[in-house]
């Protein structure tokens, strides 16, 4: 039995269909090398972009893919129809604490305002200690370098700690994101005492 199969990781991405091909690429990828491992996806269960993508990359490879999703866009028809499981939510913010909850680790792929709301709202749950997990950044043509470098200033000018700046990690290809997840430490509840600058 492979060493993973019971681990599942959260991979939160765009559902743009509008974007550079690579993106694509790097998220089906992603998906494939889960399948492979024996690691259940979980995501938003969109069936467009990034999403559908990476879910599709890793049900064609014989994996898992748990879609968890708020009621208004089952409604809306924006559900896969292809996922392994379907965990339906009330809204938005059960959506997100239930992917937490239920994985091992957080892979963000390149997104627009929804993907970014989620990883700023997982990586403020790891510096107060609420979430312990792996947080990493697939950083596919140097998409989140904008964002890390924002999030360095803040670190630059006290707006958090130099401590924070482990709280994720960056990876330039799917392979690497993937190892990143399975290897990075848990985080440690008692940098809680470092939230306070």
């Amino acid at each position: 039995m492979d060493i993973n199969t019971n681990k599942k990781i959260a991979v939160y991405c765009a559902s743009s269909t509008q974007i550079d091909d690579r993106y694509f690429q790097d998220a089906r990828k992603l998906g494939q090398l889960m399948a492979g491992q024996g690691i259940t996806l979980v995501n938003g269960a969109g069936n467009m972009g990034l999403m559908a993508e990476s879910a599709n990359g890793c049900l064609e490879c014989g994996g898992q893919a748990i879609g968890v999703i708020p009621t208004f866009m089952i409604r809306e028809g924006w559900c896969h129809d292809g996922m392994t499981e379907v965990i339906e939510t009330a809204d938005m913010h059960e959506r997100q604490a239930r992917m937490a909850e239920i994985t091992d680790a957080g892979i963000f792929l390149p997104g627009g305002c929804g993907t970014f709301a989620e990883l700023m709202e997982l990586i403020v749950w790891k510096q107060l200690g609420l979430y312990l997990k792996p947080i990493i950044l697939l950083n596919t043509k140097g998409y989140f370098d904008s964002m890390l470098n924002t999030l360095h200033q803040a670190i630059a000018e006290n707006f958090m700690r130099p401590v924070h700046a482990d709280i994720w990690q960056v990876a330039p290809t799917p392979e690497a994101a993937l190892k990143m997840a399975l290897e990075t430490p848990l985080w440690d509840t008692s940098i809680r005492r470092f939230a306070k600058i």
